[in-house]
């Protein structure tokens, strides 16, 4: 059985449950090396020197590997130099990289120059990785685009081959999805109240909360009758929007804030009749598909990685958010069995095994 080392400084929210589903499905002898789920610039900038310090840590005979997993947070070329001259360590290793996000399509709240050095790490980790997979199309082909753009900047050294050699060495993956614990929970949605709307994402800028609760507002004074669950996880520097929402939806809303456990997450899921997403940054979206598979009919941006994913009658256009939540309140759609199914269980890691195995051990 082949040693494997996942590498992941960023050990938290998707990241985490890729990586559980990860060890649950293939079979291979995993060594898990993680650091908490914050601070990811400093992860990405010293985040594999700690790495090799921990390496050289672990008991004679132990350091040696068959696959080293790293995630986006790890400076791989960094890595690969420090790790080399560890005793013990198996120098014909194969590192390879998953890229749940990359730093080229991130939306910031301001222009950062900074920011350069975390596209060049993205790009160096590509380069200096056996093999890379992306969680989306939408993603790899967003990270090429960047590459090919900040090589420009290189304007007198001539660096050619650059997005064809990642290209090459490149594979879509989507990530596999655990469902079991939203299939295991029943909640009936025939009360005879009106609709209820589903929001289940981070609360931070990139999910794009304002579109949202703006779009709600609207609904309010158009006196459309609606009941509302906001889920997902907040943060120190949550946006003040959630708190004004609280207040003037409060005569909607049945559930805001953050679910005390996965049963009590899949329960108010499988309560809502339809999930919005306004997100303004999404290479995948696992809280998309979790609601889809609570049976939630999705209204999703026709952009990111949504279209690679959903059919046209899913998504919105640009400024109709509103007119399709107003479309879908007054005449309420149910999602059959058989779609939300037909959506959801080909990401399942019943289906996406094989091709992580190949992936990951071939």
């Amino acid at each position: 059985m082949k040693r494997v080392l996942i590498l992941e400084p960023y050990y938290g929210g998707s990241h985490k449950l890729f990586l559980q589903g990860l060890q649950q499905n293939i079979e291979a002898d995993f060594v898990l090396m993680t650091l908490p789920a914050r601070k990811w610039k400093m992860r990405m900038q010293f985040s594999a020197i700690w790495f090799v310090e921990e390496i050289k840590k672990l008991p004679r005979g132990k350091q040696s590997f068959d696959v080293v997993l790293c995630s986006t947070f790890v400076d791989v070329a960094v890595f690969r130099a420090l790790v080399h001259p560890v005793p013990g360590w198996n120098k014909e290793a194969v590192v390879k990289t998953y890229f749940h996000e990359n730093q080229f399509a991130y939306p910031s709240q301001k222009q950062d120059i900074s920011m350069r050095q975390f596209t060049a790490i993205n790009c160096t980790t590509a380069l200096a990785s056996d093999a890379c997979a992306f969680n989306s199309l939408f993603n790899l082909d967003t990270f090429l685009a960047g590459v090919q753009k900040v090589v420009k900047f290189a304007t007198d050294m001539k660096i050619p081959g650059v997005v064809d050699a990642i290209r090459q060495k490149s594979v879509v993956l989507y990530p596999g999805m655990d469902y079991s614990f939203i299939d295991e929970v029943t909640v009936s949605k025939k009360d005879g109240g009106a609709p209820i709307i589903v929001w289940n994402h981070r609360w931070e800028h990139d999910k794009g909360p304002e579109i949202f609760f703006n779009a709600l507002y609207t609904l309010q004074k158009k006196r459309i009758v609606f009941r509302l669950i906001v889920l997902g996880e907040s943060y120190a520097n949550m946006p003040e929007c959630f708190s004004t929402a609280q207040k003037r939806l409060a005569d909607e809303i049945l559930h805001f804030g953050y679910a005390e456990s996965r049963k009590k997450y899949a329960e108010l899921l499988r309560m809502g009749d339809v999930l919005v997403s306004t997100a303004k940054h999404e290479f995948y979206g696992i809280a998309v598909l979790e609601g889809i598979r609570a049976g939630c009919y999705p209204l999703l941006p026709e952009s990111l990685s949504y279209p690679e994913l959903y059919g046209k009658e899913f998504l919105y256009t640009p400024g109709k958010l509103v007119k399709k939540l107003e479309e879908y309140l007054r005449y309420p759609v149910c999602l059959e069995n058989e779609t939300r199914n037909s959506l959801t269980t080909r990401f399942s890691w019943h289906c996406q095994r094989e091709h992580y195995t190949k992936w990951l051990l071939g």
